[in-house]
């Protein structure tokens, strides 16, 4: 199977994410704080669904993804749509030459696929080299809430003429990780018949106390942290944690 054939399936998998919702996040912080900065750094951004939202609302975008396939499907689309992305295939946690951007963002709980302490650490502290003074990082992650209840153990499935997928979620190895271990059934339309896909996806993440640490331990100034795109507090329930930093002009 290759990665070209999973980008297909995942933009199929994630046809209902909230990327408008993203997007508008990205905006209120800049309103709230009165931030006007336009160069955006995109981190895991996957098919580009939303750098290209971004661009298309007048922000300079580099899109980053570890994976050459998924930047593919991403130029793919933005050559339909008439949109000018720089894109870089780079781990995250390893980031080189990349400086002053005004804003970046890791979105779409893709933080969580990083598997170790180090690896979000050095994230974070790769994350403040490439923004200015004053800018900002925004991202999300899995609640343990969600992780708990919402993932381990649980089925989903959806039955479609094209894709068809079996989605079963596990603990994995680590405290507040999740196996996720993806059965997809693909219509190949020259043939007739389908081909199947599996997929096994790690995801890990950690307590809303422990990131505020590594965020002040990288040298952020943590903002705002709140729940499922609105400007509440997390409360024991919230299944998405969102966090609002500065790197604070010197």
């Amino acid at each position: 199977m290759s990665y070209e054939d999973f980008a297909y399936v995942y933009d199929f998998l994630m046809k209902d994410a909230p990327y408008d919702e993203w997007l508008d996040w990205v905006k209120r912080q800049q309103k709230i704080y009165h931030h006007t900065g336009k160069r955006v750094l995109d981190l895991a951004c996957g098919t580009g669904e939303l750098s290209i939202r971004l661009a298309k609302n007048g922000y300079h975008v580099t899109g980053v993804d570890l994976s050459e396939d998924m930047l593919t499907v991403a130029n793919q689309k933005a050559m339909m749509e008439g949109i000018a992305l720089s894109l870089l295939q780079q781990n995250m946690c390893e980031l080189e030459g990349l400086f002053n951007y005004d804003i970046v963002t890791i979105f779409c709980d893709s933080l969580n696929y990083l598997s170790t302490s180090d690896d979000v650490r050095q994230t974070f502290k790769h994350v403040y080299t490439a923004l200015k003074p004053g800018g900002m990082f925004l991202f999300d992650v899995h609640s343990i809430y969600k992780m708990e209840n919402i993932f381990a153990h649980h089925t989903f499935a959806e039955n479609d003429d094209e894709v068809s997928y079996i989605w079963n979620c596990f603990e994995g190895e680590h405290p507040y990780s999740v196996e996720h271990d993806l059965s997809f059934f693909v219509l190949d339309q020259q043939t007739g018949l389908y081909e199947r896909i599996d997929e096994l996806h790690k995801q890990r993440t950690f307590s809303i106390e422990q990131y505020g640490h590594w965020l002040k331990e990288a040298g952020f100034t943590v903002k705002t942290i709140t729940a499922d795109f609105s400007v509440d507090q997390p409360s024991s329930q919230s299944e998405r944690i969102f966090f609002t930093c500065m790197k604070e002009s010197s």
